[in-house]
């Protein structure tokens, strides 16, 4: 086929055509070449319009020639100037090689007509014609496929969309209710077959399971982004944690401020260093936040120190109107000379270092109970009738039983009176050697539960 040159004036600017040359035809498959489509897709793109500067090389001025009024009876029609013929647009880009050829179709998609004195009379026989017609209804076809494609697309987008933002809502505020209730994410098997998936993945499911659009989101969404993975389970959590650190720094505004600081080793045996910051609120009232949490290698001052300050910097937090400084009474933290304090001083020597209340207490109550043999004896006995009473499930029961039974007599007594807080069941739990205030608790039940404790001891004894 004869492929047309570039001068051809269309009915669309020259500039908008693009060459055909080698993608005429039809691949293996039977369908158009990639690049005829395109080619076609130009071609009939909406809002382009017609020329009206042709200039009409004569040859021969007695000759007739092709008349621009005919463009406006018929809409196919397209000329060339160099060729001096005309062609029919839709047959053109429709024309299927190896049709029967009947009035001219070849011609007005090949060759072009150059007879102008019979011009009306053939090309109102072309427009009447089957292969134009067919021509003209593979066009409709052509564009109403691309319209309709294009509708599906668009709808098909906003719908995912909207399941997209279902499945990122549901993640997002499962995951705000796991770390307000310091729950664990993940668990030990996730796969489709596992009983126990994790606390999120099955408050997922159970999540599915009562909310209807939730369930469709899920199903009828890409499997590759279901927001489930313990990836996107990070990210939320970040993005949480950043929101939350936002409103802590909205809080602070330039005020002054202190920080209390101390490390410890967590169940993944790496030591963290854990900042909360001391500020007066625009109440006038003393509030603390916990600012976050920082790996570190080494628990030697210099490391501290430079950990404090990243974290600061971190935050945009400037240490010049940092105020004090909390720490206890390790000597990496308190040091006179190479402490975190003194380093910290060395920069802002406004930051005045307190020693930890708290410690300093726990300091002197370990002091005072080591130092009287009484005192020392009671406090070696507190850990051992704890353990003794609560070595078996038994001897627990039992110590539960015999408090019930007190409790029950005193009140028909009227030793003690009833209600909301009062007078309840418990039992006993174990102090813990750093932390004063649970032997605080510990002692508090064993006063009340002393009468049934007495009874367990005696049974134990007797059984032993």
């Amino acid at each position: 086929m004869e492929i047309l040159p570039t001068k051809l004036v269309w009915a669309y600017p020259v500039q908008r055509v693009p060459a055909l040359c080698g993608v005429w035809g039809r691949g293996v498959s039977g369908k158009p070449y990639p690049r005829l489509c395109n080619a076609r897709r130009l071609r009939l793109e909406p809002g382009t319009f017609r020329s009206q500067a042709v200039r009409l090389y004569r040859l021969h001025q007695a000759r007739p020639s092709f008349q621009q009024s005919w463009f406006a009876k018929y809409n196919w029609l397209e000329y060339s100037e160099s060729k001096d013929a005309a062609f029919c647009l839709y047959c053109y880009l429709f024309f299927e090689p190896g049709r029967p050829e009947k009035f001219g179709s070849d011609v007005f998609a090949k060759t072009g007509y150059e007879k102008w004195k019979k011009a009306l009379e053939r090309f109102d026989k072309h427009a009447g014609s089957q292969s134009h017609n067919n021509a003209i209804m593979k066009c409709d076809d052509f564009m109403n496929q691309r319209r309709s494609v294009t509708n599906k697309v668009v709808k098909y987008n906003k719908e995912e969309e909207a399941r997209y933002k279902i499945r990122l809502t549901s993640s997002l505020e499962i995951v705000r209710f796991l770390i307000e209730q310091g729950e664990a994410f993940c668990g030990h098997d996730e796969s489709s077959t596992s009983l126990n998936k994790g606390t999120f993945i099955e408050i997922v499911e159970w999540y599915k399971n009562k909310k209807k659009k939730v369930k469709d989101a899920y199903e009828k969404g890409s499997k590759n982004c279901q927001m489930l993975s313990p990836d996107i389970q990070k990210d939320l959590t970040k993005a949480c944690v950043e929101e939350v650190t936002a409103v802590i720094m909205d809080e602070i505004r330039g005020r002054h401020f202190s920080v209390l600081i101390d490390d410890s080793r967590d169940i993944s045996i790496k030591e963290q260093m854990t900042m909360i910051v001391r500020f007066v609120n625009d109440e006038g009232k003393v509030v603390e936040r916990f600012l976050g949490l920082k790996h570190i290698e080494k628990c030697t001052s210099a490391a501290l120190k430079e950990a404090l300050v990243d974290m600061l910097s971190s935050h945009k937090l400037s240490i010049s109107i940092l105020r004090g400084q909390g720490y206890d009474g390790a000597s990496n933290m308190r040091g006179e000379f190479n402490g975190v304090q003194r380093l910290i001083r060395d920069i802002n020597p406004y930051a005045f270092y307190v020693h930890c209340f708290a410690h300093q207490l726990q300091l002197v109550v370990v002091a005072v109970s080591t130092s009287t043999p009484a005192i020392v004896d009671f406090f070696n006995y507190v850990p051992l009738i704890v353990n003794i009473v609560g070595a078996s499930c038994m001897r627990k029961d039992a110590l539960l039983a015999k408090h019930h039974d007190m409790l029950l007599e005193k009140l028909e007594n009227g030793e003690i009176k009833t209600g909301r807080g009062m007078n309840q069941e418990s039992s006993l739990a174990r102090p813990g050697d750093t932390r004063w205030g649970s032997y605080l608790k510990t002692l508090l039940q064993i006063l009340v539960m002393w009468e049934a404790i007495l009874e367990v001891l005696e049974i134990v004894n007797v059984t032993a």
